[in-house]
């Protein structure tokens, strides 16, 4: 099993499937190609159509976008444990991932990931008011929650959620109490502190990505 991802300072949507294959201990193999514009287009497009990172290989299968990667790993790999075992929590779990999956797209935009920077940006009140409407849905997942992670334990909905925390860490977003706890227990996990060590090694600069200034 192969897992194609872009670079690890900046691609969200390769470092949720990457979490949960490596936080549950499933081998694969790491195909990382630059997210450099030159030839980008012809490069991804090995892997699938969509010409974008992530893409799953298991032998002659190719699965692309990161939630669909992580339901087929899921079902192949984790015999269910990826989301919570209660039907109404698994319902819940879904339809925030989908959430993430499809929206916020002023922090999209306006906050790439970039691990390796510390920046200040001037947010619109559109961002601003996705910041706030992030940490309270995380706020009242966690107090419904056996803690610590979103839905008691680490689940597909917490690798949606933990590259936004990530930009959160960029940008210095003031956070809630509660999502302190949250923002510590993602980055005292192993399979997060491995890819911040691995993007802290990178050099290479995808100058779209290099948002705000130095704090």
């Amino acid at each position: 099993m192969k897992l194609v991802i872009g670079n690890k300072n900046y691609s969200t949507w390769s470092l949720r499937p990457w979490l949960l294959l490596t936080h549950f201990e499933v081998a694969f193999t790491e195909v990382m190609e630059s997210l450099s514009p030159d030839m980008l287009s012809v490069r991804l497009a090995q892997y699938s159509d969509s010409k974008k990172v992530p893409v799953l290989i298991d032998n002659d299968l190719n699965v692309w976008d990161s939630l669909a990667i992580c339901e087929y790993i899921n079902e192949r790999c984790l015999n269910g444990r990826g989301w919570p075992k209660d039907v109404s929590q698994r319902a819940i779990a879904r339809s925030v991932s989908a959430q993430m999956h499809s929206g916020f797209n002023a922090i999209r935009n306006e906050m790439p990931m970039n691990i390796r920077a510390s920046r200040q940006i001037d947010l619109s009140d559109a961002a601003a008011q996705e910041i706030n409407q992030m940490q309270l849905l995380w706020h009242r997942l966690l107090q419904n929650s056996a803690g610590p992670w979103l839905f008691g334990d680490f689940s597909i909905a917490d690798c949606m959620f933990i590259p936004v925390l990530l930009r959160f860490e960029t940008y210095g977003v003031s956070l809630l109490p509660s999502t302190k706890a949250y923002r510590d227990t993602i980055m005292s996990n192993v399979a997060v502190t491995s890819w911040i060590d691995s993007a802290m090694k990178e050099s290479e600069i995808v100058d779209v990505n290099e948002a705000g200034t130095d704090r």
